[in-house]
């Protein structure tokens, strides 16, 4: 029984697995942040550029 205690605390596949989780869960959490911050910058600019198109005057021939 001991040794397979021994066995079991020596075995480091599991604390890589938790690694990646973490890694990757970090990495989502970051994308999330970015796309929240660069979505609101992008609306404000596409609201002023409709608002400066629609001052506009098309004429026709």
């Amino acid at each position: 029984m001991q040794a397979h205690l021994a066995q079991f605390a020596k075995e480091e596949n599991g604390a890589v697995t938790v690694d990646w989780v973490v890694l990757t869960a970090a990495i989502v959490g970051l994308g999330i942040a970015v796309i929240g911050s660069v979505s609101r910058g992008a609306l404000d600019h596409s609201a002023g550029l409709g608002a400066y198109l629609d001052e506009q005057d098309v004429s026709s021939y």
